[in-house]
C-alpha cells in the first residue's frame, strides 16, 4: 500500500508538472512570438498548482522533508525526539482533516450553486476536488509517519 500510494503521488506530481510546463511554455511562445495570449492557461495552471501543492505536502511528509526545529529537538533524548516528531506528524494529519472537511464543503457548495470556472466555464467542482483528494494523501502520510515515530519511541524505551 505504501509503495502504491508513493507511486501515485510521484506520478501525479510528474504529470501535473509536465502539463503545467507545456501549457505555460505554449502561452509564453504565444505571447512573445504571436503576440497573442492563450487565456485559459492561467486558469488551468493555477488550479493544477493547488493539486501539486497538496500532493507535494504528502510527499514531503512521507520523506520527512518538512521544516522542523532540529536545533531544539536534537538536544532532546532520542525517545523524546520521536515523541515530539510523532506529535508534529499527528498535528499534520489533523491539518489534513481540516483541509478534507473544508474541501468537501467547498465542492458541495460549488455543486449546489452550479459554480463555473471563470475562463473555460467548466464546473468549478472539477478543480475544487483537488483539495479533498490531496488532503486524503496528506492525512495518510502524516498519520503513517506519526505511528512510525511512536513505534520508534516505544523501541527506544525498551532499549
Amino acid at each position: 500500500m505504501k509503495k502504491i500510494l508513493g507511486l501515485i503521488e510521484e506520478n501525479v506530481s510528474i504529470v501535473v508538472f509536465l502539463v503545467m510546463l507545456i501549457i505555460t511554455f505554449a502561452n509564453v511562445i504565444g505571447r512573445y512570438v504571436f503576440h497573442a495570449s492563450i487565456s485559459f492557461t492561467d486558469e488551468i495552471t493555477t488550479n493544477l498548482f493547488v493539486l501539486v501543492s497538496v500532493i507535494g505536502t504528502a510527499i514531503a511528509a512521507r520523506d520527512r522533508a518538512h521544516l522542523g526545529l532540529s536545533a531544539f529537538t536534537e538536544l532532546l533524548p532520542k525517545r523524546t525526539q520521536h515523541i515530539v516528531s510523532g506529535v508534529g506528524n499527528f498535528l499534520g494529519a489533523i491539518y489534513g482533516v481540516v483541509l478534507l472537511v473544508t474541501g468537501i464543503q467547498m465542492v458541495m457548495n460549488q455543486i449546489a450553486i452550479n459554480s463555473r470556472s471563470t475562463t473555460l466555464m467548466i464546473p468549478a467542482w472539477i478543480y475544487g476536488i483537488f483539495l479533498p483528494i490531496g488532503a486524503l494523501f496528506i492525512i495518510y502520510q502524516f498519520a503513517r509517519m506519526g505511528l512510525e515515530d511512536f513505534s520508534l519511541a516505544r523501541k527506544e524505551k525498551e532499549n
